[in-house]
């Protein structure tokens, strides 16, 4: 069996309540939570969430509503221990063993389309010596090469130089700079055993595929918004359709 399993918390600290905020006429977290019902390889959809309003949006598309702990539910806590939590109580709620395959999404990820999760889910099942697959965004103006800290108010490199085959000021020297977006994760049960990956997601494994597409994100900030509506509005949501309504 394969399940999704969607986390997102009241509040917000950068974005206030921005898992509720609206975004062609539909909550933002209303996205993800759709993209995993539509998917034609998940076979149940959980939704982990302290929030009320939240929990109504999973329910109007059918998602099983996971109560999440008021102490994974503060500003200090890690999406990882939230999402180990929500799949420990997947797996209570089903036979042991059953569950195949975990897609694991944020309510502030709405940039996923079913099409790109059934991808990552054929592609573990072509090969059982895969951990997981993620969806990249190429963002290469946020090469590493770029990157600075301020240490003693003045800017340092936080890679030398020499660390990189061509350093210049072209954003494409070093070719394309995936990152993950936090658009969706597809991963295996042996992945909540987080001492088996590696920061900042160790709930991905070692053994990784990447999804690509472009334009992926998690929304922290309002003046992201604006991008995620460009990119619904490129997959085919408008404020009174979805692309799905046609298939």
């Amino acid at each position: 069996m394969v399940v999704a399993l969607i986390i997102g918390r009241a509040g917000s600290s950068g974005f206030k309540n921005k898992n509720l905020k609206q975004i062609l006429g539909r909550p933002l977290s209303a996205y993800p939570i759709l993209s995993a019902t539509k998917s034609k390889l998940v076979d149940k959809v959980y939704l982990s969430t302290d929030s009320s309003e939240i929990a109504a949006i999973g329910k109007e598309y059918n998602a099983e509503i996971i109560e999440r702990p008021d102490f994974l539910a503060t500003r200090k806590a890690l999406s990882q221990d939230a999402f180990r939590h929500g799949y420990k109580e997947i797996v209570s709620r089903n036979h042991p063993g059953q569950v195949e395959m975990v897609v694991l999404l944020f309510c502030n990820g709405a940039t996923i389309q079913p099409g790109i999760i059934d991808k990552g889910i054929r592609l573990l099942k072509e090969d059982e010596d895969l951990d997981s697959a993620v969806t990249v965004s190429p963002y290469n103006m946020w090469s590493p090469l770029r990157a600075h800290r301020i240490e003693k108010g003045y800017l340092k490199p936080f890679f030398e130089n020499t660390a990189f085959e061509h350093a210049d000021c072209d954003r494409d020297s070093q070719g394309d700079v995936y990152f993950p977006d936090c658009s969706a994760f597809v991963v295996r049960p042996r992945c909540f055993d987080f001492s088996y990956g590696v920061p900042p997601f160790p709930w991905i494994g070692k053994k990784v595929l990447p999804l690509v597409q472009w334009g992926g994100l998690d929304v922290d900030y309002e003046w992201q918004m604006p991008q995620v509506e460009f990119w619904l509005k490129e997959h085919g949501f408008t404020e009174t359709t979805t692309p799905y309504e046609s298939k």
